[in-house]
């Protein structure tokens, strides 16, 4: 037997052999504590949890033990390599659209709080988990106008629980793309977006990487806007998953990050030009992009970069609407939960919280900057406040709910013990090596009232209804499984409040 002892910011991490027991040696002293919680923890968290979503061939350094390598044979039907990326959520398929933005909220969380991850000693980690996607999302793209935008069928994938270790060959795992003859303009212009923001992340570090995430952002936002259309009409296997209803916001999400990325003319010019800047928006998500644009253009109006007039002070208007809203100030206020939470949608609405805090954290960096407060319909907003509804959000999901309950798992001592996510709900290969079949998984693992066997460290599940109820039950998919969607702007937010 042998010992690893590595740190992560101010956790420990032991492994022994081949599993890890992760202790939680020290008292976690970075970070602010507000009502007993530490937000420095939760931002430490959430990091790990990335590593658990990891498919490919796991680095020497993954502190996340109970996972192992898996699905090495991705793109091996259309002879490209495409392993690596991140799995969605609690299946084993790489859904490309909510895989990219993902990769965009984790660049705009480390350009944006890069100072507070720093702070908090975990930049790099950040940039670990962000270059993961990135290397994915080069790889799907080979061509100008050729993305990869799915691996895995859907449909079958869902018929299965089971390890994503566990796939072999008797898994098919088809490639699905969309090119020229088969567009998809949301999916290459979300992807654009994603390698536009985190060419910013890397501009410091990785100067030719960066070089390339720019090449690639270009070509795709070209091949986007001139290639309309709508991604699931030409990979219909993603219907009934991650369905998009429309290319609009993706493309000028793209030109605004293309142009924070490059100070292209070219790119505010389609800003400006834009038919639709979104009107005010009821949420900010992995397919309703407006509200991102609009808050971008808004730091390019506190800067002083283009004149508060015209399309970009209606772009600054409806983002500034969309905060009242979520503030409780606006014409169309976000409904809440007795308990507090903003709530947007039955499924899944902690995806929906997390974006709309970024966005609160974020502006209230902008007015802050600029000395300014926002004027509601029905009050005024300083800077602080904003912050401070964004904490208060966090807080709720960290504990401070009617059910005293986090919904992080393994944050604190009372969260979720039955995600609904295949991996972590059966036995880790490391303890089990023999492989597990397609439908082996449901009445041992899924049926179970059993809490699961690994620790999803820093997932975020989908949360409570609209009453603050919430059940710990694996089969409520969605109250109970995580995604990256929801993590990944969380990411900012711990760092903005820690």
């Amino acid at each position: 037997m042998y010992c690893v002892l590595r740190t992560r910011s101010s956790q420990c991490f032991l492994t022994i052999k081949s599993m890890c027991v992760v202790l939680l040696l020290l008292s976690i002293t970075s970070g602010k504590v507000c009502a007993g919680l530490n937000y420095g923890e939760a931002l430490t968290k959430s990091l790990l949890y990335f590593e658990a979503q990891r498919s490919g061939k796991l680095p020497s350094d993954q502190i996340v033990q109970w996972r192992g390598d898996s699905a090495p044979g991705d793109g091996s039907d259309a002879h490209i390599d495409l392993t690596g990326g991140y799995y969605d959520a609690g299946d084993n398929v790489k859904f490309g659209f909510p895989l990219a933005f993902t990769t965009t909220m984790l660049a705009w969380g480390s350009v944006e709080m890069e100072s507070q991850l720093h702070a908090h000693n975990e930049y790099q980690n950040v940039l670990v988990a962000l270059k993961w996607a990135t290397d994915y999302l080069i790889k799907a793209h080979p061509e100008p106008n050729v993305l990869y935008g799915q691996v895995g069928n859907g449909t079958l994938d869902h018929e299965c629980w089971m390890r994503p270790e566990d796939m072999d060959t008797s898994h098919p795992r088809p490639s699905y793309r969309i090119d020229a003859q088969h567009p998809g303009a949301d999916l290459a212009a979300e992807t654009a977006a994603a390698m536009a923001a985190a060419s910013l992340a890397f501009a410091r570090s990785d100067a030719a990487y960066a070089k390339t995430l720019i090449s690639h952002a270009k070509d795709l936002f070209e091949f986007g806007k001139n290639h309309p259309g709508l991604y699931h009409e030409s990979i219909t296997n993603v219907d009934g998953f991650y369905t998009s209803t429309g290319h609009e916001d993706e493309l000028l999400w793209a030109a605004a990050w293309l142009h924070r990325a490059t100070g292209d003319q070219m790119y505010l010019d389609y800003l400006t030009q834009a038919s639709d800047s979104g009107s005010v928006r009821s949420s900010f998500s992995w397919d309703d992009k407006f509200v991102g644009a609009q808050v971008l253009v808004a730091k390019l109006v506190f800067e002083g970069k283009v004149k508060n007039e015209g399309k970009m002070a209606e772009y600054k208007r409806m983002a500034e609407q969309f905060i009242c809203n979520c503030a409780q100030k606006g014409y169309r206020n976000v409904k809440k939960t007795p308990g507090g939470l903003l709530w947007f949608f039955q499924w899944g609405n902690l995806q929906y919280t997390a974006t709309a805090s970024f966005v609160l954290s974020s502006y209230s960096k902008y007015l802050e900057a600029a000395h300014a407060s926002l004027q509601c319909p029905n009050g005024v907003l300083q800077a602080s406040d904003l912050l401070g509804l964004a904490r208060a959000q966090v807080d709720y999901i960290l504990g401070s709910n009617p059910k005293s309950m986090s919904y992080m798992v393994g944050f604190g001592t009372n969260y979720p013990n039955r995600p609904h996510h295949r991996g972590a709900s059966i036995v880790s290969i490391k303890k089990d090596p023999k492989l597990k079949a397609c439908g082996e998984g449901w009445d041992t693992w899924y049926n179970t009232t059993e809490p699961n066997p690994n620790v999803l460290y820093g997932a975020i599940v989908g949360g409570p209804d609209v009453n603050d109820v919430y059940q710990d039950e694996r089969s409520d998919f969605q109250h109970n499984e995580p995604a990256t969607v929801t993590v990944a702007p969380f990411v900012g937010v711990f760092a903005a409040i820690a």
